[in-house]
């Protein structure tokens, strides 16, 4: 638990230094002062007493206290005491006579003392200069709080100037550890504390996005293993039905029951079966295979006329059994750079998907509409119509729009999930909407 704020320390080291320092500029002021006092003191002692030393030295031995006597007659004010060589008085004022009986020495001053006669001048600190001495000392007193209190209003200003922003800082770094936002601090200083404001937010933005970043992949990575769970559940549902029903036609075969005793008939069945189910695992193996990136990809110049039309010739029967019609518009000089043989995988499954989910008779339209560096290829299914919620999972593995169509879908669903993966390795753009005649799939390839 903290217990002590920035505040408190920057205060305390602050007041702690200019204390210092007053201190120091203090007690050199005073033993100045004193110095210069007791210099005063004795330039004072000396000058008031020098009649006094005058009129002794020029008078005998026997009348120095005659001398005295008149000199304090004259000086009420001064208070002195003469002694001996042998240290006792020969005069004394009523008041130093006192001071000289008690243990406060320090209160007088030798003025003069006559190497002739051995008698010593004694003289008490004039009262006038005591005081002023008392005076000045309270004065310097005075001023040394008053300079203590201006100590602490200025460093608690100076304090706040400086610990504020910080704790501004602190406070937002809180609330960046909470990822809440917060609004930049200090951007307009030139200090360091604007450096420093101005480097935490960039450091916080670049966080925010590398979290949201991590987020994004973490969303993605799960988004993933749902789509392999789901995937690997439906492949193994697609797989384990025709395996399922082959077991059924051989056990009958093998029982010779009714009509499983037709041999040839059950057996082309099986083997339509196989080939399903070998087809079904060539779209499994090509998925993963695009998804591990192992599928390589050329670029060269294509005919888009001429590999629709050998497109559609692999349905030719399928479309005549069902009496459906083909519309083809694109320009004899429609040429693209792509890869031919994805390009043909994918208009296959396409157009495969087209024809399945379109009624008998229908028309399909197939048409390239001219932008500025590419060709817009559309495939128009008219008379069909895909449910909105349906158009989210139309690239979904083994999703199949109409499951009404059992005898004609014979598709595993794979299809457009091979297409959208297709496309994106090649970064082509396409989409696949609702129109007013029907369901429309287009694709922008680049003009060569």
């Amino acid at each position: 638990m903290r217990k002590n704020g920035i505040f408190f320390k920057i205060f305390s080291y602050t007041v702690v230094a200019m204390l210092f320092l007053v201190l120091v500029t203090a007690g050199l002021f005073f033993n100045q002062f004193s110095t210069l006092y007791k210099s005063v003191e004795r330039r004072s002692i000396y000058e008031s007493y020098q009649p006094l030393v005058n009129e002794i030295t020029r008078s005998k031995v026997e009348a120095v206290s005659q001398t005295a006597q008149e000199f304090y007659q004259k000086n009420r004010s001064f208070e002195f005491m003469i002694t001996d060589k042998n240290g006792d008085t020969l005069f004394s004022t009523p008041k130093a006579e006192e001071l000289s009986l008690s243990t406060q020495k320090d209160f007088f001053f030798v003025v003069d003392k006559d190497e002739r006669s051995g008698n010593s001048i004694i003289a008490l600190t004039r009262p006038t200069l005591t005081k002023f001495y008392q005076e000045m000392i309270i004065r310097g007193l005075l001023i040394f709080l008053f300079i203590v209190s201006l100590c602490l209003v200025i460093g608690y200003i100076f304090t706040k100037q400086i610990a504020d922003p910080i704790k501004s800082l602190a406070k937002d770094t809180k609330k960046m550890s909470n990822l809440q936002e917060v609004q930049p601090r200090f951007s307009d200083r030139k200090d360091e504390l604007g450096d420093l404001s101005r480097d935490v937010h960039s450091m916080y933005s670049e966080l925010k996005e590398t979290i949201a970043h991590q987020q994004d992949e973490i969303l993605r990575e799960q988004e993933i293993e749902a789509t392999q769970r789901y995937f690997f559940s439906a492949a193994s549902h697609e797989l384990k039905t025709p395996i399922a029903a082959t077991s059924i036609l051989l056990e009958g075969m093998l029982a010779n029951i009714g009509d499983y005793k037709d041999h040839p008939k059950y057996l082309r069945e099986c083997l339509n079966l196989m080939d399903r189910q070998s087809e079904l695992v060539s779209e499994i193996l090509e998925i993963v295979k695009l998804n591990e990136g192992k599928v390589l990809f050329t670029s060269e110049r294509i005919d888009l006329l001429e590999i629709v039309k050998a497109t559609l010739s692999a349905y030719q029967s399928q479309i005549h059994t069902a009496k459906q019609k083909i519309e083809i518009a694109i320009p004899s000089d429609s040429m693209v750079t792509t890869d031919q043989n994805i390009l043909k995988k994918v208009l296959s499954n396409i157009i495969a998907n087209a024809l399945q989910n379109s009624p008998e008779e229908a028309l399909i339209r197939i048409w390239t509409e001219g932008k500025v560096d590419s060709y817009r290829l559309n495939i128009l299914n008219t008379e069909s119509y895909i449910a909105p919620e349906t158009l989210t999972k139309i690239f979904d593995p083994f999703y199949k729009v109409d499951k009404a169509r059992t005898d004609r879908n014979t598709r595993s669903g794979l299809g457009l999930t091979i297409v959208q993966k297709m496309l994106d390795e090649l970064n082509l753009s396409f989409s696949l909407e609702n129109t007013s005649e029907g369901v429309q799939f287009s694709i922008d390839l680049p003009k060569a």
